[in-house]
């Protein structure tokens, strides 16, 4: 089968193309930088023309409401469009967990317009919802940061390698449309103050780890369960205390 990959090129996105490819499919990595652009249509057709399966993976660039909402509003409406014109028989998008509970945040209350963008096309269709993936802790430290101390609230994390994502990913692609939403997360469940301490321990940092229930997650109060998956998720292999093995040789 052909099947495109709209942001091909990144970090999840390559995978899933090598992951396809491997599998004797015809994986077309889409992305800006091989003249595929869903913001301005440009390649969009000739990209899809022949094509069985397309998979959204691309990503606002900027995480502010206005600008995330013109992102995954453009993108998401030409790439429907296209898939219409072009027959695609399953349209497959990457989101994220726990989107409907955050929607104080402006870049969640984007993806879920992108997330009934798809729903209401006549394209058979399936959104695979992941959580964070472990390196993401980074920017959780950086927007907890008060002075000496991060301030991050004890809320429930599950978090996840990115090949696990891509794997789960590429059996979503390679099924039959569910017209739902399908949802993969990591092994293990622990408290975000905990994620980053262990992190924080691996990296030899010195900074003090303040567990908060009211400390903000992006500019959302969260709920314990707020970024946890539902019943029965896919469940990825690698453990955080594996990952931080390969990402942060000292830890081991």
């Amino acid at each position: 089968m052909k099947i495109v990959v709209i942001g091909g090129t990144g970090l999840i996105g390559s995978s899933v193309v090598a992951n396809l490819a491997r599998q004797g499919h015809e994986a077309v990595a889409a992305a800006p930088n091989t003249g595929v652009n869903t913001l301005t249509g440009e390649g969009l057709d000739a990209a899809l023309a022949g094509a069985d399966i397309v998979v959204d993976v691309a990503n606002s660039p900027q995480f502010e409401a206005g600008p995330a909402l013109d992102f995954f509003v453009t993108s998401g409406r030409n790439l429907l469009d296209a898939g219409r014109k072009a027959g695609i028989k399953h349209h497959v998008a990457l989101s994220v967990v726990g989107t409907e509970r955050l929607q104080e945040s402006g870049y969640f209350r984007a993806k879920i317009v992108q997330e009934a963008l798809i729903r209401a096309s006549p394209i058979p269709y399936s959104i695979l919802r992941s959580t964070q993936f472990f390196p993401f802790v980074q920017g959780i430290i950086q927007a907890g940061q008060v002075g000496d101390e991060v301030h991050v609230s004890p809320a429930l994390v599950q978090p996840i390698a990115a090949p696990d994502v891509a794997g789960a990913l590429t059996d979503v692609v390679l099924g039959q449309p569910v017209n739902g939403l399908v949802e993969v997360a990591g092994p293990e469940a622990f408290g975000l103050d905990k994620f980053v301490a262990r992190y924080l321990q691996a990296k030899g940092d010195p900074r003090k780890v303040v567990a908060d229930p009211a400390a903000l997650y992006f500019g959302v109060k969260l709920q314990e369960r707020s970024l946890t998956p539902g019943e029965a998720p896919i469940l990825g292999l690698t453990t955080f205390e594996d990952w931080l093995k390969d990402a942060v040789p000292a830890a081991a």
